[in-house]
């Protein structure tokens, strides 16, 4: 580059943003593929599926290609209460699993970051569940809990909290051992009380990491379909969203209900991450 500078050849110099941009594109290319192959066309075949219409032959599961608009409304009319019990569901126990999450991210990622080997175990612990299969852990609590408990908001709601705690911790742990330790200092010499310091300093600081964690929280509660399962921990009085999704693609057979449920469902938990996001101030994640 020196050299064509000194030289006068502006053409090359020309030609260098050109090639990099081809090898850009280049290395984009297999996320681009993959975007494409893996979340664009499936969407777009959900959202021709929401608007078919029943064949003439009137068969079960039988559609045809239609502009079926109404599909939306019918799915909303008959499905709302599913709809608001799973955001309820999902928002009580990413409350409760950040109430759970905070302290125990704050203990490995600041308290004992002195010490390597108790913070490795306590990792350990916390992705633990990850090594047996969630269906499996799931199963095993419904074994565990009271009969009584099986098919009630508490049993339902505690499920939610176990199987997606880590997906909450490690997020806040990665922010919290980013943290400047000795900004904690500071506060405490400039004589600020140890809550006016984690307000003012720990919290602002471990935003990012909050964040994170809830969206990754919430998100798949929302849509889960595991834990409210009458074969799980729930019952015909606490059946999610996504089981009433799960039963209209697999045993119902209506396929432009269910994708036009799950077209819904993925628009309102949009439209909810971008409020949230932008009221807590981490626009940057959007």
């Amino acid at each position: 580059m020196a050299f064509t500078a000194f030289s006068g050849n502006t053409k090359a110099v020309e030609q260098h943003p050109r090639r990099q941009g081809w090898v850009v594109l280049l290395l984009l290319a297999p996320g681009i593929a993959y975007m494409l192959l893996f979340f664009v066309a499936p969407f777009i075949q959900l959202a021709l599926t929401a608007l078919q219409a029943p064949a003439a032959s009137g068969g079960i599961g039988q559609y045809v290609a239609a502009l079926e608009f109404g599909n939306y409304w019918t799915a909303l009319s008959e499905y709302w209460p599913h709809l608001v019990r799973s955001f309820i569901y999902a928002l009580t126990a990413t409350i409760i699993g950040l109430l759970i999450s905070y302290p125990l991210a704050y203990l490995i990622g600041v308290k004992v970051r002195s010490k390597p080997m108790l913070q490795g175990i306590l990792l350990i612990l916390v992705v633990a569940p990850f090594f047996i299969s969630m269906l499996l852990r799931t199963l095993a609590w419904k074994s565990i809990l009271p009969s009584e408990l099986i098919g009630t908001h508490f049993s339902v709601i505690f499920g939610l909290v176990y199987n997606f705690i880590p997906f909450m911790v490690l997020p806040m742990f990665a922010s919290l051992q980013a943290l400047d330790l000795r900004l904690l200092e500071a506060g405490s010499d400039l004589y600020a009380s140890p809550v006016t310091t984690f307000r003012r300093v720990t919290l602002p600081l471990s935003m990012p990491g909050i964040v994170s964690g809830t969206l990754l929280s919430f998100i798949p509660m929302s849509g889960d379909y595991v834990v409210a399962s009458r074969e799980f921990l729930g019952g015909t009085s606490t059946a999610m969203i996504g089981n009433v999704i799960e039963s209209n693609f697999l045993q119902t057979q209506n396929y432009p209900m269910a994708a036009a449920l799950s077209i819904m469902l993925m628009v309102i938990i949009l439209i909810m991450i971008a409020t949230y996001v932008r009221k807590s101030g981490a626009e940057d994640l959007l």
